[in-house]
């Protein structure tokens, strides 16, 4: 049966499918360390868990309004205040089945064949993608390290166009786990108010900073920016929710709020109803929580980026947030050993995996092919423990 172009033309996720493959061995009785996995290892919280089993109980089982059910919406805009001084109604705000299908839908009603998106880079692996399905073009700029890995401000000038449509703002970021300072942000905003661009700020990891670091809602950034900026937000990295699939967005502009509605009354209709009340109690009940599982974050942290700078030919910069190291391993391109030769972050992750079963996540489809993407949302114990193949495995290398 032939399939759609657009179908032939999109990418598989590189993190779903280094997952699959780490599951599947793991099935098999193979004993694997998978550090591709971009979600907690913590549980979801008690309070959360038992307002999902009270709505099963209460009945709450049946279809909500497809943009979220009223009290989500309200208790969505409670927290963007609360969280980032952000106000929003909730007719300003959609709920989703999580942030990348609110991401998904916001492309396609934002965007036109042709309309082109700038994506600071290295990037998410879905944002190419998602544009591309909604007949957009994606224009990666590479970013600045020392700038949370952001695009000059120079650099964005020069990659503008009469088709050019919005610019996406993620921080702390995927897969670097870098955050942006302040003036990198307000000197994009600007920009992007100059040329009239929508700013999509993706801000799923934004509790989890860490050291000095601070998170910047680019829609805080005045009135202007406020009004051309959608925030998207989620409830599956703060508090541990990846399977219950929230996410939401908050926007100035109803109409395409609305527009984005449409999309989903089309698609999925509304999250699921149970999920939508473990994802209010999220938002509404205790936040202890979230501050342990950061600091829980932090410290693994601290130990994966030591060990990593400890194994030759690797060189990895310290995260200022997210759950991710995303360390450079160019130093191993050309040496070899059992009979593989490591040309790429792709033939590197195949050797990891085949020699000492270490699942990590190669960075071509991040846009950094000389990279590999290791999530530390995994005890110290498995970092220490898969580290340590890892530097047995890259030793050998000759």
């Amino acid at each position: 049966m032939k399939v759609s172009v657009r179908a032939r033309n999109t990418l598989p996720s590189p993190t779903l499918g280094i997952t699959a493959r780490a599951k599947a061995l793991a099935a098999q009785g193979v004993d694997v360390i998978d550090f591709g996995a971009g979600e907690p290892d913590f549980d979801t919280p008690a309070h959360i868990r038992a307002a999902a089993i009270e709505a099963i109980e209460q009945g709450f089982t049946r279809y909500t309004p497809s943009a979220g059910a009223p009290a989500l919406r309200q208790a969505v805009c409670q927290s963007f205040l609360r969280d980032y001084g952000l106000q929003y109604r909730p007719e300003q705000v959609l709920v989703g089945v999580g942030a990348k299908h609110v991401l998904f839908n916001l492309m396609q009603a934002l965007l036109d064949p042709g309309d082109e998106v700038i994506i600071p880079s290295p990037y998410w692996v879905s944002y190419p993608e998602q544009v591309k399905l909604a007949g957009g073009v994606p224009v990666a700029l590479c970013g600045e390290p020392e700038a949370g890995y952001m695009p000059s401000t120079d650099g964005v000038k020069a990659a503008l166009t009469p088709r050019t449509r919005a610019i996406i703002l993620n921080s702390p970021g995927n897969p670097t786990g870098a955050v942006a300072s302040r003036r990198r942000v307000k000197e994009l905003v600007s920009l992007a108010i100059k040329h009239d661009l929508v700013i999509i700020s993706d801000e799923i990891y934004a509790k989890l900073i860490y050291d000095d670091n601070e998170h910047v809602s680019p829609a805080g950034l005045g009135a202007e920016a406020y009004a051309r900026t959608v925030t998207v937000n989620g409830c599956s990295k703060t508090w541990a929710m990846t399977g219950w699939r929230i996410g939401y967005c908050g926007a100035a502009d109803t109409e395409l709020i609305s527009a984005m509605s449409r999309m989903q009354d089309q698609s999925t209709s509304n999250p699921a109803s149970i999920s939508q009340k473990a994802a209010l109690a999220a938002l509404t009940g205790p936040q202890e929580c979230v501050e342990e599982m950061r600091l829980a974050f932090e410290e693994r942290r601290n130990r994966i980026v030591e060990l990593l700078n400890a194994i030759p030919g690797i060189r990895c910069p310290m995260p200022g947030g997210a759950f991710y190291a995303f360390p450079d391993v160019s130093g191993l391109i050309g040496l070899g050993a059992d009979n593989v030769t490591i040309d790429g972050a792709d033939s590197l992750a195949a050797y990891l995996l085949d020699a000492v079963q270490v699942a990590v996540v190669p960075g071509a489809g991040f846009g950094a092919p000389g990279n590999i993407r290791i999530s530390y949302a995994t005890s110290i114990p498995v970092i220490e423990a898969g580290l340590e193949r890892m530097q047995d495995a890259i030793c050998r290398l000759r």
